[in-house]
């Protein structure tokens, strides 16, 4: 339990209290969570306590967790103490949510568990929770809650709509914390104007002499924890103290308050200082190895006079966290590491803490210490605690006799800390393994961990080239697994950015040289995202081989996704997502679940396939901002207007248009750019602006301009010819389908092949164009609606403007009614227009699910007709049962439904 404030912490706080409990009052209806932001002792912690006895007084349920520095780097600990009041709930949970919790909470021998099948069982125990009474959640200190937990609580904190919980989580300024990136509302707390100020010094320290009162005042400067704690120690200040930072003058105070502490209780204190636990008994035993006398509690009693620490039953902990840490910085360093000495021998039965405490007590090396600090860390990576893995290793690497040992001890590190996503530990580590003489093979390790956060994606051959040369060098060795893996990222910076056709080359060849099986995925990738024309019969030919095969087991499906979009078999890609995406969602592997949706989102938005390009688009969008994935949140946003454009709506286009384009054109990120241009371009032919349409997607023929692309060029020229067949500029284009029929003699890429016939058809003259629309059409488009009924629509124009009008209806009503079908509402609008001018009257298009439901809600509402649980829903999309039964709440009305039985025929127009 925290200790209690004094109300005095409340002082002008009235209208922060007032908004928690307008909060309070109407969680209810629905859930909410705010972030309160403020200094160190500014009163964040007064203002839950505050929160927690209102929601009291309502009946309300309270669950508490606070982050602790002790336990920074050890994962789920905050977690654990949110939810230990439902030990028994976690069972009841599906077995992958209830196993992933087991195995963070070292409840069962598995596995790391998967965070985000953690973070959706966390978020049903509290659903089921709220049901009853209302919750409130109060998470102090966030910015030292283990990032594990801290990311959950944010995966909680943006779910909370359908649920009558209210998360109120205190975060300290300047720090940082995965709850930061999750949109919520903030509530800042400043520090006290004067009059406040005033008020709070009276009532807390009134005997102060007037110049003692003025110098608090004037040193505090509105700070809460200033204006209770200086007078303590008012009269150790210095006369003209410098201008230091609050935190720094707040340690001055709390060391100087030790002076006058016994011996005893001084050692005591910094034992519990440095001990990764609160546990009173193992600061008492260690204290009493250090001193040789025993150590009671009593001998903790002066430093809870002072309100250094407060006690309560078995467990101590400091008053403010900067009582820790200036008690640890005033302590020397061989009283810090007799502390920790003490602490090994009485953590004797707790092994890894008594490693930790043992390594800790001494900087001399040690091999063996070494060596059982690896082997500790490699078991905390097993059960899922990756960064306590790092600090081991760390620390391993600190401690290692061999120098060998100590640099692959460092660059073992960095590999994890890039696995748990922390570019703050793995600059350090690398920076400081790098100047060490390392290896080929940790060399190249150390690339491949800094190619996975690259974000400046801009025209770079010498670097693609020199990540082939690193590749064909370990290759030589052995290392086929890291060869491929650098290739794959020297193909993707082929890919993102406008790299010369030289670097391109080196990157193919260096693939096809390595002894791997020619289906092997790393391989078709490699060569689909390097050369996707000059290798696209091969990825294309292969790709199909694979998908009649569909083996069992099928590792490479998440990798060939991608790689059929690359080569313009949109079909192929779709397949291959749709056999990947379930197993990654229960696998819970957001990062690659993510990228799956963004291929599938793209390719379905080329096929026009709109039910499953909203949601996945959507979808993938809202993961990437959760993983904190920018291209591939760019390209989701990318893709979604693409689909808006198809829908026809020109406002929310360019809104996730604008969203995108604002974060590729500072890093050049040429696919965005490109599919940007595309959306706009689909936009304004929609809106029958051809000279717009053309100017748009011109841009993306232009080596000079950034949307230029190399191979997503390849798929957007049926628009291109649309809108300069319309707008007079058909001739202007003439190189262009010149280049791409070359093109076109190198790849059979389905995407290219089928924009061409359109193209050829639309442009040609007179006395050629019926026999190529007739070409057009006789080519197997079964995969292909909107391709067909797209040449079908301009056949039946062409008839119409050649007055033969008869003839004309027949392939602009199937037009149509594939249009209405497929969604795409511009296409539908233009055949209707057509339809009419050519004499037939007909019914006009009438709407659908689609235009009434967002994506999401489109999603659940397809999941559900086809015969999903709610439950069963949320583990798919990682949300709450109760968040999916809110939406479909919402989904039945706007169908004019009642029943879920009623769903699938509700749907159906949308199909």
């Amino acid at each position: 339990m925290p200790p209690k404030l004094p109300n005095e912490a409340l002082f002008g706080r009235e209208l922060e209290r007032g908004r928690l409990t307008d909060l309070l009052d109407g969680v209810r209806d629905g859930g909410a969570a705010i972030l309160v932001r403020g200094d160190a002792g500014i009163g964040k912690s007064a203002l839950l306590l505050d929160a927690a006895a209102t929601a009291a007084a309502r009946g309300m349920r309270i669950l508490r967790t606070a982050g602790a520095q002790a336990e920074t780097d050890m994962p789920f600990a905050g977690l654990h103490q949110l939810l230990l009041p439902f030990t028994a709930e976690i069972q009841e949970l599906p077995a992958p949510q209830r196993d992933a919790l087991g195995a963070a909470f070292g409840l069962i021998e598995a596995g790391t568990p998967e965070l985000f099948l953690v973070a959706l069982g966390t978020l049903n125990l509290l659903s089921g929770a709220a049901a009853r009474p209302p919750v409130l959640l109060l998470a102090d200190d966030v910015h030292w809650l283990d990032r594990p937990s801290a990311e959950v609580l944010a995966f909680v904190a943006r779910r909370l709509e359908s649920a009558p919980i209210l998360l109120v989580a205190a975060l300290r300024d300047g720090s940082q914390s995965p709850l930061e990136g999750a949109g919520l509302p903030e509530l800042v707390l400043d520090r006290l104007d004067d009059d406040a100020a005033t008020a709070l010094l009276d009532a807390r320290s009134p005997a102060l002499t007037p110049e003692a009162r003025a110098r608090v005042l004037r040193e505090a400067a509105g700070h809460p924890l200033a204006l209770v704690e200086l007078p303590i120690a008012v009269e150790t200040l210095r006369p003209e103290p410098g201008r230091l930072p609050l935190t720094s003058r707040l340690e001055q105070t709390f060391t100087a308050r030790l002076s006058g502490l016994p011996s005893v209780t001084r050692t005591l204190l910094l034992v519990v200082a440095v001990n990764d636990s609160t546990a009173l008994c193992e600061a008492m035993d260690a204290a009493t190895l250090i001193l040789g006398t025993d150590v009671t509690a009593d001998d903790l009693a002066p430093a809870v006079a002072v309100r250094l620490v407060d006690l309560h039953e078995t467990v101590v902990w400091f008053r403010h966290p900067l009582m820790r840490s200036a008690i640890q910085q005033e302590a020397s360093r061989s009283r810090r590491h007799a502390a920790h000495a003490a602490l090994a021998k009485v953590l004797a039965g707790h092994p890894d803490r008594s490693r930790w405490h043992r390594a800790a007590s001494s900087n001399r090396p040690d091999e063996e210490m070494a060596a059982e600090l690896e082997t500790a860390a490699r078991r905390a990576r097993r059960r899922g605690d990756l960064l306590s893995g790092v600090e081991g290793l760390e620390r391993a690497a600190r401690l290692s006799v061999d120098p060998g040992h100590r640099r692959e001890r460092l660059v073992r590190a960095a590999e994890w800390g890039a696995e748990a996503g922390r570019r703050d530990l793995v600059t350090r580590l690398v920076t400081e393994a790098e100047p060490w003489t390392l290896s080929l093979r940790q060399r190249a390790r150390v690339v491949w961990i800094r190619e996975s956060f690259e974000e400046d994606v801009r025209d770079d051959g010498a670097s693609v080239r020199s990540l082939v040369d690193l590749a064909e060098s370990v290759a030589r060795e052995g290392e086929l697994e890291l060869a491929m893996k650098l290739l794959s990222s020297a193909s993707l910076r082929c890919f993102w950015a406008h790299t010369d056709a030289e670097s391109r080359d080196l990157v193919v060849a260096a693939a096809e040289s390595l002894p791997v099986d020619e289906h092997d995925g790393w391989l078709l990738s490699i060569l689909a995202f390097a050369a996707p024309i000059e290798r696209g019969r091969v990825v294309i030919e292969r790709l199909r081989r694979l998908a009649a095969e569909r083996p069992d087991g099928w590792r490479a499906a998440r990798l060939l996704g991608s790689s059929a979009l690359m080569v313009g078999a949109f079909d192929l890609s779709e397949e291959f997502c749709a056999l990947s995406l379930p197993r990654l969602r229960v696998q819970g592997r957001l990062s690659h679940l993510c990228r799956d949706l963004g291929a599938q989102a793209w390719s379905a938005a080329r096929l026009a396939d709109l039910g499953v390009a909203m949601s996945a688009a959507e979808e993938a969008a809202r993961l990437a901002q959760e993983a904190s994935l920018p291209l591939m949140h760019a390209m989701a946003n990318a893709s979604g207007a693409v689909v808006a454009a198809l829908r026809g709506n020109p406002d929310r286009m360019e809104g996730l248009a604008a969203v995108a384009e604002q974060a590729a054109l500072p890093i050049g990120a040429r696919p965005v750019l490109a599919t940007v241009q595309h959306a706009r371009g689909l936009a304004a032919l929609g809106e029958g602006r051809y000279g717009d349409a053309y100017d748009h997607l011109r841009r993306m023929y232009d080596p000079g301009d950034p949307a230029f692309h190399e191979a997503l060029r390849c798929f957007s020229l049926a628009e291109l010819a649309d809108a300069a067949a319309h707008c007079g500029q058909g001739d202007a284009i003439a190189g262009i389908v010149a280049e791409m029929e070359e093109v076109a003699r190198v790849t059979p890429s389905p995407a290219l092949h089928a924009d061409l016939r359109y193209t050829r058809a639309v442009l040609a003259d007179e006395d050629a164009a019926e026999d190529l629309y007739t070409a057009a059409l006789d080519a197997d488009l079964r995969r292909l609606p909107f391709v067909r009924a797209r040449v079908q629509l301009a056949y039946g124009e062409w008839l119409r403007r050649r007055r033969r009008t008869a003839e004309s209806r027949t392939p602009l009503r199937t037009a149509r009614e594939t249009f209405d079908a497929l969604g795409v509402i511009p296409w539908s609008e233009r055949a209707w227009q057509e339809l009419r001018a050519s004499g037939e009257g007909g019914r006009r298009r009438t709407g659908d699910a689609r235009d009434v439901l967002t994506a999401q809600e489109l999603q659940i509402a397809q999941m559900a007709a086809d015969g999903l649980t709610n439950r069963e829903i949320g583990e798919k999309l990682y949300m709450s049962h109760r968040t999916v039964g809110s939406h479909l709440y919402r989904i039945f009305p706007k169908l004019e439904i009642t029943s879920r039985s009623a769903l699938a025929a509700a749907l159906r127009g949308s199909d």
